[in-house]
């Protein structure tokens, strides 16, 4: 006689399925895992992400028009600026019943603001307007077309009016364009003047100066990394302390170094006239210009360019080279074919490091830089701290975001980024 058997499922010690009980106990360890890392992750959501999704936000917003002038826009859906002809009286009373709203809550010098940066004057036009359009009867005042010009000539002016209408969409690319010196004209877009283009300029600028900054940190940075990497522990750590110690002094003290060295009346001018190497009459002017900014730059930043080189370097054995010249080789030979190739991951990294710094800096720039050293970074503060054109500023900033993604993509694409290491 045989028994027979009848298979089920597994069961765990609490009598539930086994397969259940690993699935809610693989879910109760991605829970703490995600409460772990949920302190983290709110930081960056808070302190990166959103002030990232903030700028993308402003460099296209435009509600203030639109908010400010409802009744104005609405008026003005049907006016064409192509007939390049003034708007009729309907707009003018419109704006007129929009204006009185707008100075009781004090919104008008704020629109005036806001349009002066697209066409200038605009913001004495509204503060002027401001004074004495609550004193009109909208019932027995009109018509108000004359006496909007009556107040000031800028009323009857065509490109007064083509602006609120380019700009009452709660959208807007006229930042963007503005950022790259092209503007909104009666004919569609258009450059803007040789006088008012300056952001390609400064856009070139800083990615020329911040590839020249990397270079010159690479070359200067390279010898200081493999003398570290292949000294004596005693010798190192003396050198690296020596790396290491710009770190401890304000980054505003040592810009303001340089500025006492290289300034005309400063130590090397004075050196250089000492020794005869230049007249006295014949100083060198090496301040406010981009060589002051290189110069103080490439100082700042050559310690993150020898950290990561460093890092790469004390883990490729000296065994290595010993075996090339063993076999042959020259010293050059040993180290262009054998030892340059293992430290590529630390240029890499050192490299990409300083060009993103460099790229975004402000105080050295400004400090050392005058008219013709200065970044995009300096025009960005000036947008956000004193032109309060805070819309440029993050148009500008945008580019330059995405500019430095394009470069990363670029250096991905080339060299790849999984041979960046850090040692």
């Amino acid at each position: 006689m045989s028994d027979t058997t009848q298979a089920g499922p597994v069961l765990a010690a609490d009598g539930t399925p086994l397969k259940t009980s690993l699935n809610r106990a693989l879910r109760r360890q991605k829970m703490r895992a995600l409460a772990l890392i949920a302190p983290l992750l709110i930081f960056v959501l808070v302190t990166f992400i959103a002030p990232i999704g903030d700028m993308l936000f402003r460099s296209v917003e435009n509600k203030i028009v639109q908010d400010t002038l409802p009744l104005t826009v609405a008026a003005l859906a049907d006016w064409d600026p192509g007939l390049r002809e003034l708007p009729e009286e309907p707009v003018y009373a419109a704006l007129a019943a929009d204006l009185q709203v707008a100075v009781k809550e004090k919104l008008h010098t704020k629109l005036g603001t806001r349009l002066n940066y697209e066409n200038t004057g605009m913001s004495s036009m509204f503060r002027q307007i401001g004074r004495d359009v609550t004193k009109w009867d909208l019932a027995t005042d009109g018509p108000f077309k004359e006496k909007f010009i009556e107040e000031n000539k800028g009323w009857g002016d065509f490109a007064t009016w083509r602006t609120l209408k380019s700009y009452s969409p709660t959208l807007t690319s006229g930042y963007f364009l503005n950022s790259v010196d092209l503007e909104k004209g009666p004919d569609g877009i258009r450059a803007r003047d040789d006088n008012q283009r300056i952001y390609i300029t400064l856009f070139i600028r800083t990615l020329w100066m911040a590839l020249v900054i990397t270079g010159a940190c690479l070359l200067l940075g390279y010898p200081v990394a493999w003398l570290l990497a292949n000294l004596p522990n005693k010798s190192a750590n003396l050198l690296m302390i020596l790396v290491l110690l710009p770190f401890w002094t304000s980054l505003l003290v040592r810009t303001s170094a340089w500025k006492v060295l290289l300034q005309e009346q400063g130590v090397i001018n004075d050196v250089l006239v000492a020794i005869g190497f230049v007249a006295d009459e014949s100083r060198l002017q090496l301040i406010n210009n981009q060589f002051g900014t290189i110069t103080a730059m490439t100082h700042i930043l050559l310690p993150f360019m020898i950290l990561p080189l460093y890092s790469v370097m004390k883990t490729i054995p000296p065994s290595y080279l010993r075996a090339a010249k063993s076999l042959g080789a020259t010293d050059w030979t040993a180290f262009w074919r054998v030892y340059f190739p293992q430290s590529v991951p630390g240029i890499g990294a050192g490299a990409i490091l300083v060009f993103i710094l460099s790229i975004g800096f402000y105080i050295t720039p400004e400090l050392v830089g005058g008219t013709k050293g200065v970044f995009i970074s300096n025009r960005i503060a000036y947008h956000i701290s004193s032109s309060l054109n805070w819309g440029l500023a993050a148009a500008l900033g945008t580019i330059l975001l995405a500019a430095v993604m394009l470069l990363y993509w670029a250096y991905d694409k080339i060299v790849g980024i999984d041979n960046v290491k850090l040692g």
